[in-house]
């Protein structure tokens, strides 16, 4: 059985978008900045090198590896807040069904 105070915390969940609007920005802009981050470390490779070789020196700067770290977390807490969203909605519509189905509504 589905409590009211479980629904109320999943109605509750689901307005309180300012942090779960911030994990997805955070993941786009996390995602968008991989290819500019990688743009610098191939120019800071130059040295007169082939587009190859910055390529890899980009890939393998501890800069583009710190990053990749910042974006598996921006990426995680995106997800958890996806998961959350559907567990409060799949909450809702469970209680929804329950309080139907105890005043005979089919």
């Amino acid at each position: 059985m589905i409590t009211q105070e479980e629904v109320d915390k999943a109605i509750a969940f689901l307005g309180d978008v300012d942090e779960q609007a911030d994990d997805r920005a955070n993941r786009i802009y996390m995602d968008a900045y991989q290819k500019s981050l990688k743009a610098l470390l191939m120019k800071e490779h130059d040295h007169g090198n082939s587009v190859a070789q910055q390529e890899r020196d980009a890939y393998a700067d501890p800069a583009y590896i710190k990053h990749l770290e910042a974006q598996k977390e921006a990426t995680f807490r995106d997800e958890k807040s996806r998961f959350l969203r559907e567990a409060a909605h799949a909450t809702i519509s469970c209680w929804q069904t329950q309080c139907a189905n105890e005043r005979g509504v089919r």
